[in-house]
């Protein structure tokens, strides 16, 4: 007689880490001999990776979960799981909200799904939001893609801006060794990856929690000596790495860009704002002229480097005259893209307490200003690219035209030509681009 495996359906909110993450758990269930489903309701297993940066992302995750919560009512061995930064930061509070819950897991438990759920099958309702000294990786994550790879090389972060709940609920900085980032590199480009982002949530500060200083006193392990330490991993053909932090970019890590061929001239560096008094209430640590500043010495060496951001409107507080700061600065910076957003309090942040919050309506007006002008100024940052050559790494079928790939120019611009994806997947394709739009590019094949 054969057993039906059992089907898991992962639904993934928020960062790049959650993504991560959410590869990693896939793996493990996979291991466990689960097979993925694309729709939830023919699952037996449901797993919400959450996110609370913003209310409507942890909104959603509560009207998902009652539909599938009315589901386990009719088949009790539905095992529904919400993992994530909501589930750090709500805890057991969250199995009294839904009491259907098997297991409620913060992000820094994502390796030990395993162990968890072989408590849940015993009978259990399982609450895991201690926090755990990361264990090294042996999950072989299942990726979403065969092309392009994430790989994290540091947990957590000690900084500790007023808006965010990432500290809180991602625990302390833990940097992963380079020899063990190295090793998963390797594999990674054994198994035919040619692009790898390294992630962190604040990627900069990489190394600053493990041994070792040189005899000026400068740490051994800085994403700059990474950086050097990854360059020549057999099949990577790519390096990129995100986020980085103000407060701790440096001309030496740009001159490691400029340097090492494999890794783009691709910069995320998120301002927030683009006013000092804004900038000091968050607890960012910089001003609008640091900022600036890194953002000339890239041009120096990269002139053609594309520089994307994040930024936050309506923050408490913010005046008229602040807001126009960032208008500003995105005025004169000319950024290829911008993650925009508009401020929303989360528990357990400073800010969220402050009395000067702003109208819904306030915030939504300077979001649309805000996000007209990032579009005006990315279209005028295309043009540079109208009858270039560039290098793209096909990753996809276009999925609006069956006809045509897409892929990415080093500097993560988002192209479409036409081409075969049986044969295309995976190479570096020289394209000549004919159609230049604010965030993406079409060209023909050289």
């Amino acid at each position: 007689m054969t057993t039906t495996p059992r089907r898991y359906h992962i639904t993934t909110f928020g960062c790049q880490m959650n993504k991560a993450d959410s590869e990693r758990m896939a793996g493990i269930l996979e291991d466990m001999g689960f097979q993925w489903s694309e729709d939830p309701n023919d699952a037996s297993l449901i797993l919400y990776n959450t996110c609370t940066i913003r209310d409507n992302a942890e909104q959603k995750v509560y009207s998902y979960l009652g539909r599938q919560a009315k589901r386990k009512h009719e088949q009790p061995d539905l095992t529904l799981i919400v993992a994530g930064c909501v589930a750090q930061q709500e805890g057991e509070s969250l199995l009294r909200r839904v009491p259907e819950l098997d297991l409620v897991m913060g992000p820094q438990h994502a390796n030990r799904l395993k162990d968890l759920l072989e408590t849940v099958f015993d009978g259990n309702q399982v609450v895991a939001t201690e926090a755990i000294n990361i264990v090294e990786d042996i999950t072989k994550p299942r990726r979403d893609s065969t092309v392009t790879a994430w790989v994290n090389i540091i947990y957590g972060c000690n900084e500790r801006c007023t808006y965010c709940v990432v500290p809180n609920v991602r625990g302390i900085e833990q940097s992963r060794t380079p020899e063990a980032i190295r090793a998963e590199m390797e594999e990674l480009g054994k198994q035919g990856y040619k692009e790898i982002t390294l992630l962190g949530q604040n990627i900069d500060a990489y190394g600053r929690d493990l041994p070792g200083v040189t005899e000026t006193g400068r740490h051994l392990h800085t994403l700059t000596d990474l950086l050097h330490f990854v360059r020549d991993v057999p099949g990577i053909e790519r390096i990129r790495f995100a986020t980085s932090h103000p407060r701790y970019f440096t001309e030496r890590l740009i001159r490691a860009c400029h340097d090492l061929p494999k890794v783009c001239e691709h910069f995320h560096i998120p301002f927030q704002s683009g006013d000092n008094d804004i900038l000091k209430a968050m607890a960012r640590g910089y001003t609008h002229q640091k900022y600036r500043a890194i953002i000339d010495k890239i041009r120096e060496y990269m002139p053609d480097a594309a520089i994307s951001a994040d930024a936050i409107v309506g923050f408490p507080g913010e005046t008229e005259a602040q807001f126009e700061n960032t208008l500003k600065l995105v005025e004169d910076i000319e950024f290829d893209l911008v993650n925009t957003a508009a401020y929303s309090p989360r528990p357990g942040t400073p800010a969220a307490l402050w009395e000067s919050q702003l109208s819904e309506e306030v915030k939504s007006d300077r979001l649309q200003r805000l996000n007209h002008l990032v579009g005006v100024k990315a279209g005028a940052r295309s043009q540079r690219y109208f009858g270039r050559i560039e290098e793209v790494l096909v990753e996809d079928q276009n999925l609006k035209d069956p006809n045509q790939v897409m892929g990415r120019t080093q500097g993560n611009r988002l192209t479409f030509f036409n081409g075969d994806i049986g044969e295309l997947k995976g190479q570096l394709v020289k394209v000549k681009i004919t159609e230049i739009r604010p965030f993406s590019l079409t060209g023909v094949v050289i």
